[in-house]
């Protein structure tokens, strides 16, 4: 593999593999190589899968070299979050619970991304059952850019994964933020897709109504080859939505002029450091430039309180559920995810239908708004470069962890996807970002106005150097 190419976007590594500049089976031997050397630091792989891997690139060009191309992933190595099962290969969720679990199939997910001919390099690692923290027996992935800050949670290998070069799109999570956090901090581009819109079969829940698969990667055109591989229904998993998944890239050069895009500049400036608030001022300054209009819009909950109070019932109680058959008959093997799991069986039904009924407010009111607009610009997260101390420290408080989260909570409850974009620096050099909402099923739209900006700015071309 050249001394470049483990930067590449997965497109790019797509139109070399298939243009025969480079063989597959060269990428993945340099990208295992570079895992090898690297990884050992950042921690991002749970289980790295040499063999596998190897042994699909040799078969996928064998098949370029008969003429059978399966699209834009055929022969890309990715890796995935290690909540997706793999057949034979351990699935442990951030658990040591789970460190013997060996699944007998894939994910739908997973199965996807095989049949569009990607190679799986491994399965990244992630917070404890993908909910805040990781548990205390496991080395968290660490921040290529610093590795005394914040790597986000909970797909934080997938980020560190990404943004370091060791894999060149990843899956990750998002239940409360699981995609858009670490995307945020090691400046990739992340993709929450529409609820339902990627099959959860095979993926370890967290809390199953909020929970979303959708990929991390290093630009706006590689999260639409990734979500139109993985995106369809799937009669293992009845919550996916009976709807055509659209060519993700087919109009991506289409732009966004009079695209209409709006911003609560209330909702967004309260209570965030001045480096968040100058990326979104700037990040309008460019969408303006391109043509869209810009809306001045009120959110249904003005101070994301309500909704994010709201959600923190619903993942609790989800979460007990899902846990059920370890917890409490093997409650000394958690970690920190007890205490949500506790918190979540004591939640009374007339809480929970409380909780419910705010969701539904907020969602119906977040629809109305669409009527409006096209897109909604707000934050990733209220603060952009933290260490882990400080991480730990603003976590350990339900307080303080509302407050990080409710730029992203409220839209797990509504379903709503978005994309989050790399969008400059702090003084300290860590990645600011910011987020775009889209109406349910709109990731085209998503994905189009992701790569308008990108052609314009450059943030996304930052690397680390781990």
């Amino acid at each position: 593999m050249t001394t470049y190419m483990h930067y590449a976007t997965l497109t790019e590594a797509a139109a070399a593999i298939r243009s025969r500049k480079v063989s597959a089976v060269e990428l993945t031997r340099g990208m295992l190589d570079r895992i090898a050397k690297i990884d050992p630091s950042l921690h991002s792989y749970a289980t790295v899968t040499p063999e596998l891997a190897l042994t699909q690139a040799e078969a996928v060009d064998a098949e370029i070299t008969a003429g059978n191309y399966r699209g834009p992933l055929h022969g890309v190595p990715i890796a995935v979050k290690d909540i997706c099962n793999t057949a034979g290969i351990v699935t442990a969720a951030g658990m040591t619970i789970h460190a013997d679990n060996v699944p007998d199939h894939d994910a739908t997910v997973v199965r996807r991304l095989r049949d569009a001919g990607a190679v799986l390099l491994g399965k990244l690692q992630n917070t404890e059952g993908a909910f805040v923290n990781h548990h205390p027996k496991i080395t968290p992935p660490r921040n290529p850019w610093n590795a005394d800050y914040y790597a986000g949670a909970s797909s934080s290998g997938s980020g560190v994964a990404t943004a370091a070069g060791l894999c060149f799109a990843s899956l990750g999570s998002d239940t409360g933020g699981s995609i858009r956090f670490p995307s945020a901090a090691n400046g990739v581009t992340g993709l929450k897709p529409t609820w339902g819109r990627v099959s959860r079969h095979g993926v370890f829940a967290l809390a199953e109504s909020l929970d979303h698969i959708g990929p991390m990667t290093r630009s706006a055109a590689d999260a639409g080859a990734m979500l139109g591989a993985i995106a369809g229904r799937d009669p293992n998993d009845p919550t996916t939505l009976i709807a055509p998944v659209p060519d993700y890239l087919a109009e991506l050069d289409g732009g966004i002029r009079a695209v209409r895009i709006g911003i609560d500049t209330s909702y967004n400036e309260t209570d965030c450091d001045s480096a968040t608030v100058g990326t979104l001022r700037e990040a309008r300054k460019v969408f303006e430039a391109l043509g869209a209009a810009i809306k001045e819009v009120r959110l249904p909950d003005p101070s994301g309180v309500m909704v994010t109070t709201a959600w923190g019932s619903i993942c609790a109680v989800e979460t007990a559920i899902a846990h059920k058959a370890t917890y409490p008959a093997r409650s000394s093997e958690y970690g920190g995810l007890a205490n949500l799991i506790e918190a979540g069986s004591a939640i009374s039904g007339i809480e929970v239908m409380e909780a419910h009924h705010e969701r539904l407010a907020f969602t119906g009111g977040l629809s109305a708004l669409f009527a409006d607009i096209d897109l909604l610009l707000i934050p990733t997260q209220p603060c952009a470069d933290f260490t882990i101390a400080q991480e730990q420290e603003l976590f350990a408080t339900a307080e303080g962890l509302s407050r990080f989260v409710r730029f992203a909570t409220p839209f797990d409850m509504s379903g709503n996807p978005t994309i989050t974009l790399p969008g400059g620096f702090t003084a300290r050099g860590l990645p600011l970002s910011f987020q775009l909402v889209g109406r349910h099923l709109e990731e085209a739209l998503l994905v189009r106005a992701g790569h308008a900006y990108q052609q314009v700015t450059d943030w996304h071309h930052h690397h680390p150097n781990p």
